[in-house]
């Protein structure tokens, strides 16, 4: 039989009462080389990806997330107790590095849209359609648009970094999820720092009137965890 994997930590002792995870499966506390991980028995060998066994493995995360920052696992990670082992022995120094990194910190999430028409914006009345070259000129403009959204992307990502810069002990951004969302960024910030992160965002907020700020959290720590990729690269677990 195989584990499903939801978190590494340090410092627990006991879980919450009854605490189930995927599939209907009654979550334990797994001591090895020196670590606490919670994880489930698992018999078959795919974990079926439906709303309740994502929320069921979020909220597994979540409820150690009041006592400890844990480093989560990938959604569906399932491995056999001696890859677990063997998988903390040979990464036990950077596992640990990763634990002292976001000790005491929980990530908040921001989204920011931009409801702008970059094409349009980026061309001017130079750019005419004309028969047998409307398809060219589409092309232009998307070319144009695109380049235009991504220099925008980049001034917000800096303003934004400006913005909370004192708040936030490291920041994952991305400049280029889709059409209207501009922006997404991870920021680990340290618990007793969450008021004033989101004061600061609300200030931020009133500055730029034109952009929409989607703010969630706090999170367990999944964007500077990283601890899937390297599992999934050692022992090709899915």
């Amino acid at each position: 039989m195989k584990l499903y994997a939801y978190c590494l930590t340090e410092d627990i002792d006991e879980l919450t009462d009854g605490l189930t995870g995927v599939a209907g499966a009654t979550v334990r506390l797994l001591k090895l080389q020196g670590f606490s991980l919670l994880v489930s028995d698992f018999a078959d060998e795919i974990v079926a990806v439906t709303r309740d066994n994502a929320l069921n493995h979020a909220a597994v995360v979540r409820s150690v997330l009041d006592r400890t920052t844990p480093l989560p696992f990938r959604f569906a990670t399932l491995v056999t107790e001696s890859e677990l082992g063997s998988y903390l022995a040979a990464r036990r120094e950077a596992l640990q590095a990763k634990l002292d990194e976001v000790r005491g910190c929980v990530e908040m999430s921001v989204k920011i849209i931009w409801d702008r028409d970059w094409a349009q914006d980026s061309v001017g009345d130079e750019v005419q359609k004309k028969p047998g070259t409307a398809f060219l000129v589409e092309k232009r403009r998307e070319i144009l648009g695109g380049e235009v959204r991504a220099s925008e992307a980049k001034k917000i990502e800096s303003w934004l970094r400006d913005r909370v810069g004192e708040n936030v002990r490291e920041t994952r951004i991305n400049t280029n999820p889709t059409e209207k969302l501009i922006l997404a960024a991870a920021h680990l910030v340290e618990r007793g720092k969450v008021a004033k992160y989101r004061e600061t965002l609300k200030e931020a907020r009133s500055e730029r009137p034109e952009l929409h700020f989607l703010v969630s959290g706090p999170w367990a720590p999944y964007s500077f965890a990283n601890i899937d990729l390297e599992f999934t690269a050692r022992f090709g677990v899915s």
